[in-house]
Parts: C-alpha cells; structure tokens; sequence
C-alpha cells in the first residue's frame, strides 16, 4: 500500500501539490524511532479517535496520566494505560470505550507537547491489553510546528474530577461560546483503511459557528499531503474534541465535515453536527497561558 489513498491522491491533484506530497510522504514510517519514543514517555496527554463500532459514528477523546502511561514496547508498537474503573452509575460509557476494547479497531492518535510545539502521529490497528490498549503502528510521523500554542508548563490538579457529562442534538450558547474562544481542536477522520487525528491551531475566533449544528474554519497551509481532507473526500465522516487548557473542560462533537475549495487554492471546512458531549472538568491537567504561535494568520484583517 502507498502512503496515500485515492482521497489523499484526488486533493493533492485538485492542489497541484503531488511532487512535493510524494516528497514529504517519504517521512510516513512504520517503526517508532528511539526519538519518538523517547518524546511519547514524556507526554501527560494523548488524543485518539476511532469509528465507534456500533454506531459507525466518529469520535476523539482525550486521555491523561502520568508521564509513561504511553509508551513505545516494540519498535511498531504504542502502549496506552487507561484507568480500569468503570464509570459512575447512571453515566454513559465514553464515547470512544467500545472501540478501545474492541480487537481490530482502526485508531488514529496524536500526542502533542505545547511546551515544545512538536507533535506525533501514530496510527494503526488496536489490540486491548490487561492494562488498556495497544496499537501495531501503519504509519507514524511528526509534524512541523506550525499553529501550535506553546504553554510553558502544567501542573496535575488534585482532587479534580470529571463532571456529568452532557449529551446534546445541539450546541447552546455556552458550548458555542467555549468553541469561539478556542485556539486548538483536534479532528478525527477515517478512510476504509484507517483512521487519523490531526490538531487545528489558530488564533481565537479562527474557528466560526454558523449556528446551533454548524462548524466552520478555514484550512490553513500544512505539509501538503491532506490526509485529513482526503479522509473526509473518501468519507465525510468526522470526530470534533476542542479542550479548555485551564479548567479541563471538553466538547467533543461527531457528525460529518465537506471542504469547499477556492480557484486560487484556498479551502474550508464546513462540520455539520450529529451529536455532542460536553464535559464539565474532564482533564485533570491545567496548563500555563498559551503564546500564540507565529504562524496563526491575522483572522482580524
């Protein structure tokens, strides 16, 4: 198999950019370098999505531990300590829980470090284990730093706990509020092969409710090899989490994304939602205040 499918191959045609995709598609590896697992044990937080198996619905969760929780154990292989306790009566399961413990499942994950503003992808086939899961690696590579937020540091909040979530058919004003403010999502999308996570970064605002059901934001320049819009080409299907960095809170959103594309090569995202759950609390990391990066465009002009 090549690095990219049809999807992928269509928007880098459509682009004029399959030289420099082919170029840059060389970086897409199945084996963790000692470098990248050196960085994935130094990490509190991880983002995985996945196609949930029953509803076929897209998710993205965020999990947390202590630095270790992820780590290599093999050369093309992530490990993931997730906590074993089942939720409290009377709370739905995590979106993601079904597919975290189902044999084969197709994940896509990141762990992205704002304190140095590298991040890491690893995608491949899930495999539960007595402690949490693990996942044989199709692809992994890095991305460059660009749109990330640099936050110095974090701190683990004692004694923070998970609220109850919220499940809602539509976004109210204080969930389309949260989505204003935020200056990173992560999205998850998937294609008949596979799933993938990829972070979105921008100044507040670059992300634009057009109402109560309705996402948009625009893509911004990237490394050219659209994984993430060739996903949504071959399957508009799509998973949506936006965090607080201070108060953990979460809202993660599924339902489906297209791209409209421009003459002169811009595009933009358009997410029309199925359902969301919000999160009052969920993480128990509190990060220090971002420093926008340098590349976010000026979303004033």
């Amino acid at each position: 198999m090549g690095a990219y499918h049809a999807g992928s191959l269509a928007v880098q045609e459509l682009l004029g950019v399959r030289d420099r995709a082919d170029h840059v598609g060389r970086s897409l590896g199945q084996d963790i370098k000692p470098v990248a697992a050196a960085f994935l044990e130094l990490q509190p937080l991880l983002v995985v999505g996945a196609a949930d198996p029953g509803t076929g619905r897209v998710w993205t969760a965020a999990l947390t531990g202590t630095p270790g929780f992820v780590r290599a154990t093999g050369p093309r292989q992530m490990s993931v300590v997730t906590p074993q306790d089942p939720p409290p009566a009377g709370r739905p399961d995590p979106p993601l829980a079904s597919a975290l413990r189902t044999p084969g499942t197709r994940v896509g994950t990141i762990a992205l470090d704002p304190r140095t503003r590298r991040r890491m992808r690893l995608n491949g086939r899930l495999r539960p284990t007595a402690r949490g899961f693990a996942v044989e690696a199709d692809q992994v590579f890095s991305n460059c730093p660009k749109y990330i937020q640099r936050r110095q540091s974090y701190e683990t909040v004692t004694g923070r706990a998970p609220g109850t979530p919220r499940l809602l058919a539509e976004l109210a004003e204080e969930q389309r509020e949260f989505v204003r403010r935020a200056d990173t999502f992560f999205l998850a999308t998937v294609h008949d092969g596979g799933a993938d996570v990829s972070h979105r970064g921008g100044n507040p605002g670059f992300v634009r409710v057009v109402s109560p059901r309705e996402l948009s934001w625009p893509d911004y320049a990237g490394n050219a090899m659209f994984l993430t819009l060739g996903n949504l080409r071959a399957d508009p299907r799509a998973g949506l989490l936006f965090l607080d960095w201070t108060t953990g809170d979460t809202l993660q959103l599924t339902g489906e994304a297209h791209t409209a594309f421009t003459a002169d090569g811009g595009r933009s995202v358009r997410f029309t939602l199925t359902e969301a759950r919000w999160t009052p609390g969920a993480l128990p990391l509190r990060w220090s205040a971002p420093e926008y990066s340098p590349a976010n465009p000026d979303i004033t002009r």
